[in-house]
């Protein structure tokens, strides 16, 4: 059973009752991320995750690794451009001990100044990490293009001099504005009861300020692009997109059908043509990033340098087919399946199912059962499909983005364009 619960300074509480388990997993979600962090300090909101984790008032890092060590917990943290969230699983006979230890670390950080300057280090050597990844790094340059100027396009980790630029003081600012209850969801998943965590998370929370600082949040443009980096590389790699739809649009259902059909599993269109019948690439496959105010529908490939220029005609040739006809109906009911295997087999964890608690809060503002969206993807049809492919992919031309020794190849924008 599924409880949403608002404690009195504001903060949302969400619970799932799974009493067959002895695992219990909880997370304290920040509805703020890289995107709410201004021009002034790019990468802050990643940089006040890693120092988190480096020492409380009463616990040195040593201390917290040692502490869920000792419990056989898991402990884990991200930063996302719309959140950052802190989780851990410990069994159920634990409740207590995970509240008590979440708590102290997003409520009671130190940031000592020696812990900030050695962190600096580690976060640069993190940002080299993706600048010699180059299937990380193509999706970076195309989102910098893509919604350039606009804090979506920005690198959560920020840059080397941004990281440099910040101080102890930086640091604790934004996060007394940010770590605040009014952004706080807590959402736990496992063999618990909802009365306990309510006491439990009300006492260990009871302090925490009310209300954080205000942020606006403006719609991105995307701008079309063409892009290409030449970089002596074995592979070159390839980012091809297209606007798509927000978190929390009708069509949502029909274009996570859609992009499963397209490059979102084994069966797709893309793997099959691309790899598995032309052997261009070994890794092919699409994506949908879905944000508050906007979407993203991304293509990846990657492939010998000699062969990028096929690897996109191809891609284009099977984009132009989704658009023209409608897909076969076993097309569709395997792809419906595949959606929906993959999200109940997922659900089985209980670290996913607090996951999606948290998730339909921060944009729904209420929680959905997995039956609930079950029954909207089970609900789409050929022609949902066909109608979100159309709106997607015809209104203008894909962008681009690619990575390699491509030694001065070149395509225009017309050879990118799905509908004529």
């Amino acid at each position: 059973m599924i409880v949403r619960d608002v404690l009195d300074n504001g903060l949302r509480l969400l619970t799932e009752s799974i009493p067959h388990v002895r695992s219990v997993s909880m997370g304290v979600w920040l509805t703020r991320g890289s995107r709410h962090e201004g021009d002034r300090w790019p990468g802050i909101a990643h940089f006040v995750e890693h120092m988190l984790f480096k020492g409380t008032a009463t616990r040195s890092a040593e201390d917290i690794a040692q502490a869920v060590d000792s419990v056989g917990g898991q402990m884990d943290a991200a930063t996302g451009k719309e959140n950052a969230n802190y989780a851990i699983k410990v069994l159920d006979e634990h409740l207590s001990f995970a509240v008590d230890i979440l708590s102290d670390i997003v409520l009671h950080p130190r940031f000592s100044p020696e812990d900030v300057e050695r962190e600096k280090s580690v976060i640069g050597e993190e940002i080299k990490m993706v600048e010699d990844t180059p299937d990380d790094l193509v999706h970076e340059l195309f989102l910098q293009q893509f919604w350039a100027g606009h804090p979506l396009g920005r690198p959560i980790l920020g840059t080397r001099d941004s990281i440099e630029a910040l101080t102890r003081d930086s640091l604790r600012d934004y996060f007394a504005g940010v770590y605040t209850a009014d952004n706080f969801i807590v959402a736990a998943a496992g063999n618990i009861e909802h009365a306990q965590v309510r006491d439990l998370v009300a006492q260990a929370f009871a302090q925490v300020g009310a209300r954080g600082t205000a942020v606006t949040e403006t719609r991105p443009s995307p701008i079309d692009l063409v892009l290409v980096r030449n970089k002596e590389l074995e592979q070159s790699h390839v980012c091809l997109g297209v606007p798509a739809y927000q978190q929390d649009h009708d069509e949502r259902y029909a274009a996570l059908v859609f992009n499963t059909l397209l490059g979102g599993s084994m069966s797709s269109r893309l793997f099959q043509n691309v790899r598995e019948k032309r052997g261009l690439a070994y890794s092919v496959g699409s994506g949908l990033s879905s944000f508050r105010d906007a979407g993203l529908l991304s293509i990846y490939a990657g492939c010998s340098n000699a062969r990028v220029g096929e690897v996109v005609k191809v891609v284009v040739e099977e984009l132009r087919e989704m658009v023209a006809a409608p897909i076969p109906e076993t097309d569709l009911q395997r792809a419906k399946d595949n959606v929906r295997g993959g999200m109940i087999l997922g659900l089985e964890s209980t670290w996913h199912r607090a996951a999606y608690l948290a998730r339909q809060e921060i944009y729904f503002d209420k929680p959905f059962t997995i039956e609930d969206t079950l029954a909207g993807i089970n609900a789409v049809t050929v022609d949902d499909v066909t109608r979100v492919a159309r709106a997607l992919l015809t209104p203008a031309p894909l962008s681009l983005a690619v990575l390699g020794a491509v030694n001065g190849w070149t395509i225009t924008p017309d050879e990118l364009r799905v509908a004529s």
